[in-house]
């Protein structure tokens, strides 16, 4: 007790000893203030792009044969590299992906790109042609898909059917996809031999059918769970884990809310596949590219003339393009209008070197798909979007990517490719051209092939999950 009053009459005295000890005590909170503002000006003045001139890696350390001819090299930034476990081949597939994983800066050149100390080509368009070439025959031969059966006098046949007119609008993959695997020979009638389940209820049928609606769509889905579980063994067994659905419209996202096991079981190909939202469960479910239907011959590009720096046409929707409208809207060489264009859409694309998908309402929107039916090289801004097919393709060798916080720098880091450089982009563009499209009768490697491979790659985790589920029953 006296140590303790000794101690309180040592602090909390008057006098020259109690100012001195007054002025330490103000001392070490405003040092410790001050030192913690200052590392955090340190971090961002040493990961952002707005303090710090970027300096290109050299070509040579990343193990390119520079096709460019100069001694620049602009690298494909904001890219970071993640090891998929979605993969079931025999090497793994390295993630390039634009606008996903966690943090977007650039690698420091010291690191090599793939964590193991391999090199990777960035202008090859696949992660591994060899292994996608191997394995894509292999799904072709043994892949099997069993669909619930449900008759054509069905009350929703409308929403389990496949469209019977030609699919068309801003979310035609959903359709095109279901009508394409339907009529496919992944389709097996035996669900023995089914390595995975359709799901076939149609999210955008159901928001046009006055009776279920966008307000009961969640209960439609629970309760059409609720009757496969009770009359087939195959959902109960895994939980749903093998089991898939597609969807394209954004409603899809809170589709599930009323469907736990579907949201976080099942497989989930959708067009709005973001890493920012709970629903999305990245290297289980997968991104559906959203494809505006265009058929016929392809544009001639040899006749573009393509003179605009870059093109951005689309409604203002969100404070990513208000930000880039604010700051491009009047500029001589980034296009970024709203509202409705003067010219044909189409023209605006042959005529301008890039291409922005820039994020809306949600990350996904048909321009990628646009950008590269036209041969625009696409400019990806829209931050944590699960890019379509991102286990096959090296997004990195054909698109850029830029951050949100860097649209006030979009023109210099356009600018920094040389001529040379965007040639091979495009080049790369055109080559992967064909994967996103849709056709009636499906085409090799067309967007439907590539999602039935995305499928068939998630098939040996769906098997872990079974014998898990098993052991633990």
């Amino acid at each position: 007790m006296a140590r303790s009053s000794l101690l309180l009459c040592y602090f909390s005295g008057s006098g020259s000893g109690s100012g001195s000890f007054r002025s330490i005590f103000f001392f070490i909170p405003t040092t410790l203030a001050l030192t913690t503002s200052l590392f955090i000006l340190f971090y961002i003045s040493t990961t952002s792009n707005l303090f710090t001139h970027y300096h290109p890696p050299d070509p040579s350390f990343l193990g390119l044969n520079s096709p460019f001819g100069s001694s620049t090299f602009s690298p494909l930034t904001r890219q970071t590299v993640s090891i998929s476990f979605r993969n079931h081949s025999k090497t793994p597939f390295v993630h390039l992906g634009e606008g996903g994983f966690g943090s977007q800066r650039p690698l420091e050149p010291r690191f090599p790109p793939d964590g193991h100390g391999n090199y990777v080509n960035y202008n090859e368009v696949y992660h591994d042609r060899d292994i996608f070439v191997e394995d894509y025959k292999e799904m072709n031969r043994s892949f099997k898909i069993y669909v619930y059966p449900h008759r054509r006098n069905d009350p929703f046949a409308n929403v389990l059917l496949p469209v019977g007119s030609e699919p068309g609008g801003n979310y035609a993959s959903e359709s095109y996809f279901k009508k394409a695997l339907m009529s496919s020979h992944f389709i097996t009638k035996d669900p023995t031999k089914a390595d995975l389940f359709f799901l076939p209820f149609s999210i955008a049928s159901m928001r046009h059918d006055p009776r279920i609606d966008v307000g009961g769509i969640q209960d439609f889905i629970k309760d059409y769970i609720l009757n496969i579980s009770q009359k087939y063994p195959y959902w109960n067994r895994t939980g749903g884990a093998d089991h898939f659905y597609v969807a394209c419209h954004s409603v899809g996202r809170s589709a599930m809310d009323k469907a736990n096991e579907v949201k976080f079981n099942a497989i989930q190909v959708v067009c709005s596949s973001t890493y920012f939202h709970p629903g999305y469960i990245a290297h289980k479910d997968a991104c559906l590219p959203q494809v505006w239907p265009r058929h016929g011959v392809l544009p001639n590009l040899s006749s573009s003339n393509r003179k605009k720096l870059a093109f951005f046409a689309g409604k203002i929707n969100s404070p990513v393009r208000e930000k880039l409208l604010q700051v491009w809207r009047n500029d001589a060489e980034i296009f970024a209008h709203s509202g409705r264009l003067k010219t044909p859409y189409a023209d605006e694309l042959l005529g301008s070197k890039f291409c922005l998908h820039v994020k809306g309402y949600e990350v996904n929107t048909a321009r990628i798909a646009d950008s590269l039916y036209y041969g625009c090289v696409p400019v990806i801004i829209a931050d944590y979007y699960d890019l379509p097919f991102a286990d096959i393709l090296n997004w990195k060798s054909f698109s850029i990517n830029v951050a949100t916080l860097d649209i006030p720098l979009l023109k210099k880091i356009l600018k920094r490719f040389s001529f040379e450089e965007y040639l091979t982009l495009q080049r790369n563009a055109l080559k992967v051209r064909k994967h996103f499209q849709w056709h009636l009768s499906s085409v090799d490697y067309d967007a439907f092939y590539m999602a039935m491979y995305e499928l068939w790659l998630r098939r040996s985790s769906v098997r872990l999950h079974l014998n898990a589920f098993v052991h633990s029953n």
